[in-house]
């Protein structure tokens, strides 16, 4: 009889073997860092963009004398139910990462695409290309493309839809 493990836990062993404790996650936050002292900038327009709403912010308590504003940490926002942390990089920062930017692509669902990325656009973002629809989309729904004024790609599109051909 085959046991399931949760979020990559071990499953159990049989003939009495110890059985690892099932790991669950309440949530996945990832951290976005911009260049220092632009996070609040960032911040502002993810605001304006795309109607994130803040839901923390952690400043370090001390700026260095050449630094107008303190160092942010982090700033949560929330988009629709997902949040993502925003910090300032720094060359003492504890980021594991010290690029800013590279090699993360987000996608925001909405139905109104054309209105998405217009407000996006307004608020300081380039669009990229046209917005597709079928095999070149997220699975067969259509999709546009906008640059932030940091340097992510944000992919617009249209609720997934569930494929049948996807393998794990």
């Amino acid at each position: 009889m085959a046991t399931e493990a949760t979020n990559g836990a071990a499953a159990g062993e049989k003939n009495g073997a110890a059985t690892e404790k099932a790991v669950t996650f309440s949530s996945l936050k990832p951290q976005l860092f911009v260049e220092s002292a632009k996070a609040s900038d960032a911040v502002a327009f993810y605001k304006a963009a795309f109607g994130a709403e803040e839901v923390n912010r952690v400043s370090h308590p001390k700026r260095k004398a050449e630094q107008e504003l303190p160092l942010l940490l982090s700033a949560e926002i929330k988009l629709g139910s997902s949040s993502i942390l925003i910090s300032d990089l720094s060359d003492d920062s504890t980021a594991l990462v010290k690029t800013v930017g590279t090699g993360l692509v987000f996608c925001l669902e909405t139905e109104d695409i054309e209105a998405a990325i217009d407000k996006a656009v307004k608020a300081g973002a380039v669009a990229e290309g046209e917005i597709t629809e079928g095999e070149g989309a997220c699975c067969g729904g259509r999709v546009g493309k906008v640059k932030d004024p940091y340097g992510i790609v944000w992919l617009i599109c249209t609720p997934a839809k569930k494929c049948a051909n996807v393998e794990a």
